[in-house]
């Protein structure tokens, strides 16, 4: 088996842009125009499943696509435009702080009555719910962290040792058993779920896709590294609150020993590295560069912008009593059977 078989397969297109990458990447049929990107519906399932599909190719590819594709001139001209398109959109978007010390401090409230998607399944989820949450979000947790690695050749100093402290636990402290994208493999596995890479791309949402794409976005590009330091932040600070949250949406629901521990985890380890972030990450980058002090503040508020789009979205849903996913998810079969 050549290595450029591995990957998950190409997924069905959702328009004429995503159709036109998918059929580039198969070897056949013309690109779309640089302007047809950026004249899409920015936040649609064509446009995002478009910038997806060329962001993988930075990652584990999919099965039947050659490493060459990675750096096609053409299809790089495509991502640009897209890119373009999503950036332009984010900064007219997304609510803006007048500083980054009051972004930070919004991340450091806990609300008295939380209205999101961790405390609804916290107080009142279902399995079916908390098992199509897990099939979303494995499009970033089964490559967990990957995209925020990209940035540590673009810090120096204090930031770069905050930042390859907080990844090396992402990645398990050296032990394999331990990676994070592992720990939510199991998660997967305890749900009754698929848990190959990218198995549910087809069935995410685009609110979904853009959660994910926005870390690409920011992690690949150098001018961008102040953004990437905002969204690891506000990740890092809101995990641990909700990650106990969620823990206990596993054990009222019976989910299973490894859906519990995943989030157990995390309450644990991201109220360590929320500390480091603030401290290390984003004090040593701003030691040194403090010009991006408005880009870390941005970072933020594009991630809370997007996750506040996904949350609406899956609530909306579940409270119709219908499904968040594209595509119905398989009958689960007991991690007791």
């Amino acid at each position: 088996m050549n290595s450029h078989d591995r990957g998950p397969r190409l997924p069905p297109p959702r328009g004429p842009l995503s159709a036109a990458v998918a059929a580039r990447l198969r070897g056949a049929g013309p690109l779309p125009r640089p302007a047809e990107a950026e004249e899409a519906d920015t936040y649609g399932d064509d446009p995002q499943l478009a910038l997806y599909l060329c962001y993988e190719l930075h990652y584990r590819g999919f099965a039947g696509v050659g490493p060459e594709a990675e750096w096609d001139p053409d299809l790089l001209r495509v991502r640009a435009a897209l890119e373009r398109r999503f950036l332009s959109a984010l900064r007219a978007d997304a609510p803006g702080h007048d500083s980054l010390d009051d972004a930070l401090a919004a991340l450091l409230v806990e609300p008295v009555e939380g209205s999101g998607v961790s405390h609804f399944l916290c107080a009142e989820g279902e399995l079916w719910q908390l098992r199509e949450y897990a099939a979303q979000r494995s499009l970033y947790h089964l490559k967990e962290a990957d995209p925020h690695a990209w940035v540590l050749p673009r810090l120096w100093g204090r930031a770069k040792a905050g930042m390859a402290a907080v990844e090396f636990d992402e990645f398990g402290g050296g032990r394999a058993g331990r990676v994070h994208a592992r720990l939510f493999a199991a998660l997967m596995q305890d749900l009754g779920l698929d848990s190959a890479y990218g198995r549910y791309l087809d069935a995410a949402r685009a609110e979904m896709l853009a959660v994910v794409n926005l870390m690409s976005l920011f992690g690949l590009h150098r001018g961008l590294r102040g953004a990437l330091v905002g969204h690891f932040a506000d990740v890092e600070i809101t995990s641990s609150p909700a990650s106990r949250r969620l823990a206990e949406a596993m054990r009222r629901t019976g989910a299973g020993p490894a859906a519990e521990f995943f989030y157990d985890e995390h309450v644990e380890a991201d109220a360590v590295h929320e500390q480091v972030v603030r401290h290390q990450v984003i004090g040593g980058l701003l030691a040194e560069e403090p010009e991006l002090a408005a880009d870390v503040t941005f970072g933020i508020d594009a991630t809370e912008y997007l996750e506040d789009r996904l949350g609406r979205r899956l609530l909306a849903d579940w409270r119709a009593g219908r499904s968040s996913l594209r595509t119905p998810l398989m009958p689960q079969v007991s991690h007791t059977s």
